[in-house]
């Protein structure tokens, strides 16, 4: 088994006025060597959103997009002719493939908007883009793993697809509660990211925002020290 650690307060930071963003790998103005990826997962921000403020149309192409509010409302509009609304409890995935341009704009007057921006990089390249996002119930997350996102090829559940052999979790867990993740492939990997609360993974004490990488594995343990919610991301490490 392997391991790798990245605290909360390790990751990159930016500050844009209108955009506060945690990096965990490098991106943009943070550039960090031995932060380039996990598999291939390759970007998680951590974005807060000031209120009527946002991304501009911007494109994208050949990648694996997936967003995940934490809190507040983001506007999304695209290329393909989407125009709706993220909240919490939904997952938004867009597969950029041949490319496409979308913008991201918090509408509230008042309200900070927090989301997670995940980006996987795909397993076959320049696909017919494609977007989607769907509302996932709490009930579905608690004390088990809910399966949001998904490989297109392998479906389960209601999740959402993806041009790639990954898959994302979601858990709430009570405190003193455990779960096991048994990895679908012997080439994949386990990132498991906290949210809130605090956590044990493999006998590793995490807290809100750390996360971990675990691969060369099949099976890992987490146990809940604190009421906690957590994204997991399986992915392929190479």
């Amino acid at each position: 088994m392997k391991t790798i650690i990245h605290k909360a307060d390790t990751r990159g930071y930016a500050d844009h006025g209108w955009l506060k963003s945690h990096h965990t790998f490098s991106f943009a103005g943070y550039q960090n060597p031995e932060r380039m990826s996990f598999g291939m997962l390759r970007v998680l921000n951590d974005d807060v959103v000031q209120p009527k403020m946002g991304f501009g149309t911007h494109p994208h192409q050949n990648m694996e997009i997936i967003s995940i509010p934490l809190k507040g409302a983001l506007s999304h509009k695209d290329s393909m002719g989407n125009k709706r609304a993220i909240e919490v409890g939904e997952v938004q995935v867009m597969s950029a493939g041949t490319g496409l341009t979308h913008s991201e704009f918090n509408d509230s007057k008042t309200d900070e908007v927090n989301f997670l921006q995940l980006w996987i990089l795909p397993e076959e390249k320049s696909v017919e883009p494609n977007y989607e996002q769907k509302r996932f119930s709490d009930e579905g997350k608690r004390n088990k793993i809910q399966t949001v996102v998904a490989p297109k090829d392998k479906l389960e559940g209601d999740a959402l697809p993806i041009s790639q052999q990954a898959y994302i979790y979601r858990t709430h867990l009570d405190v003193d509660k455990s779960i096991d993740i048994n990895p679908k492939s012997k080439n994949n990997g386990i990132y498991v990211f906290v949210a809130d609360g605090e956590v044990d993974v493999e006998s590793n004490s995490l807290t809100k925002r750390d996360a971990i990488g675990v691969s060369e594995t099949d099976r890992v343990s987490i146990k809940s020290t604190a009421n906690s919610e957590l994204i997991i991301i399986e992915v392929p490490m190479n």
